[in-house]
């Protein structure tokens, strides 16, 4: 398995899977992310070129929780993807010098 950031030529890959978890459009998915991609990170995990599970995130700091991963969407295929994903989380948010992952999944 493959864990990276998607470039925009996956958003396709990408609204296969959010699809799942929300009703949206492929339109208004690829212009929300237009919109969001200064701050908003798209994860995946790959097993060669099939993606398995999605997250997306963005870095903020709060008064409340300090420097944190935001964790806006995450969906997978199966469990171990997600298991897997879930763990590049957290190794993401140590080495973004961030305090914890924060859900705010909707």
């Amino acid at each position: 398995m493959q864990i990276r950031e998607l470039t925009l030529k996956e958003l396709y890959e990408a609204y296969e899977l959010v699809k799942e978890i929300y009703d949206i459009s492929y339109e208004l998915f690829e212009d929300r992310i237009y919109e969001m991609r200064e701050h908003y990170k798209m994860i995946g995990v790959f097993e060669k070129e099939t993606l398995l599970a999605y997250a997306g995130v963005e870095i903020k700091t709060t008064l409340k929780q300090g420097r944190h991963i935001r964790l806006y969407e995450i969906v997978a295929k199966e469990d171990k993807s997600l298991a897997e994903l879930r763990a590049y989380l957290e190794d993401y948010a140590k080495i973004s010098m961030a305090n914890e992952v924060v859900e705010d999944c909707t």
